[in-house]
């Protein structure tokens, strides 16, 4: 099952309440704290991510079993987990990024 999450959004504005991800250079204000679900994106000019993420915004999704969602698919980032008890990868649909994230089910 595929459920909406957040959407992501490039910005090169430093904004209150960023959160620093040193493996991928990058700073993020989570979705979390935000009122409608938007992830502030701020990228160091060296950060190891493609750049496609780096500059479009791109939309989240939940999903059950990541790696039957990726089947099939052009893999822009692989699986790989940002934080503890999610992974997370990126997809390339029609020229934008997608992201899918599984949560480990002790989290829920």
């Amino acid at each position: 099952m595929r459920t909406y999450h957040h959407l992501g959004i490039p910005t090169k504005e430093k904004r209150e309440g960023e959160e620093y991800l040193p493996q991928f250079k990058t700073y993020v204000c989570p979705y979390d704290k935000n009122p409608y679900g938007i992830e502030w994106m701020r990228y160091e000019c060296d950060a190891p991510l493609p750049e496609l993420v780096k500059t479009v915004p791109h939309v989240a999704f939940e999903v059950d079993d990541l790696i039957k969602e990726l089947e099939g698919k052009e893999i822009l980032i692989a699986p790989n987990s940002p934080s503890e008890g999610v992974t997370v990868a990126f997809i390339v649909d029609n020229g934008a990024p997608i992201e899918f994230l599984q949560f480990d089910k002790q989290r829920k």
